[in-house]
């Protein structure tokens, strides 16, 4: 094929119809892009606006009048306690549920990805994922039932113990622990089949060099393993962050944000606002500064992750 050494362009083809193929190319993708385009913008990017426009407004969705405040809203939530509290229930509940996460995870996928027997590879890795396909709801209820004081499991384990059984939902030492062990057993089979991804992904030749220099295991760990699995703990970490940011259900149905809002998280806040006190103003506010919380965090460890992963 001859090429003109001035322009790179291949002489057989005119310029016209490059230019014509290009928009062309173009056309396509717009045309490709468009119905995911319109359904991202009708089911989210609409109800942000929706919500940005509300958070200014006194609004009862049951009276139907909407009563222009400004900023109220945004200065009420700094003396609201409640908000507060929850606010900090969030964080206190994603730097627990999450570092925990990762930790058992990535120890599990380790060793699952040690297994050398296929099928048994392959039996524990579903194991460990099938949590992940019952509905929450349902997983939340019945650890409620495990939960119970009277007659729940883990009360009868610490009886046959010779051990004083515990009010794990009531009690606010336990609570907002109890439901973390829920949302962790309920959760983890997601990350642990991404790690084993990532791990498998890393290339043998880095732990045949590391094992004929005489490396241990701790040291092939932590000087291979973990620098190779940025990429993999980047995506990890940030989905899992930004989904028991938004946590709601096993709060809603397991405590209902009680012992003395002790496990009143931020979305719950905001559902009880807007749908049982009808403050959909307000809640509309709380929504948006929930918003920028999620996206500043998800920023920050975009910025904090970002390293060279080419290997």
């Amino acid at each position: 094929m001859n090429l003109d050494t001035a322009t790179g362009r291949n002489k057989g083809i005119e310029p016209g119809a490059e230019r014509a193929g290009r928009k062309n190319g173009r056309k396509f993708i717009y045309l490709s892009l468009a119905p995911v385009l319109l359904l991202f913008g009708v089911f989210a990017f609409l109800p942000i606006g929706w919500s940005l426009g509300l958070s200014v407004f006194k609004y009862n969705p049951l009276s139907g009048s909407a009563l222009f405040v400004g900023a109220d809203n945004y200065i009420r939530m700094l003396g609201d306690s409640v908000f507060l509290k929850s606010l900090w229930v969030t964080f206190k509940f994603v730097i627990i549920a999450v570092g925990v996460n990762i930790i058992i995870t990535l120890m599990i996928a380790v060793a699952i990805q040690r297994i050398r027997t296929g099928w048994l590879r392959s039996l524990m890795r579903t194991l460990f994922f099938l949590p992940t396909i019952a509905p929450l709801a349902g997983t939340a209820i019945v650890w409620s039932t495990m939960f119970n004081f009277n007659h729940g499991l883990f009360n009868i384990l610490l009886d046959k113990m010779h051990m004083a059984p515990i009010q794990w939902l009531s009690d606010p030492h336990y609570a907002l622990y109890s439901v973390i062990m829920m949302t962790l057993w309920a959760d983890i089979g997601y990350n642990i089949v991404l790690f084993i991804a990532g791990l498998d992904s890393i290339p043998d030749m880095y732990y045949e060099a590391a094992i004929l220099d005489g490396a241990s295991r701790w040291h092939i760990f932590k000087d291979i393993t973990l620098p190779l699995l940025r990429r993999s703990m980047l995506f990890i970490s940030v989905t899992t962050v930004v989904s028991y940011f938004q946590a709601f259900a096993q709060f809603q149905i397991m405590t209902k944000g009680e012992p003395f809002n002790e496990t009143r998280v931020l979305a719950l806040h905001i559902y009880e606002q807007a749908f049982s006190n009808s403050n959909m103003g307000y809640a509309s506010a709380m929504a948006t500064v929930f918003l920028l919380i999620i996206l500043v965090v998800t920023l920050l460890q975009l910025k904090w992750g970002r390293t060279e992963w080419e290997y």
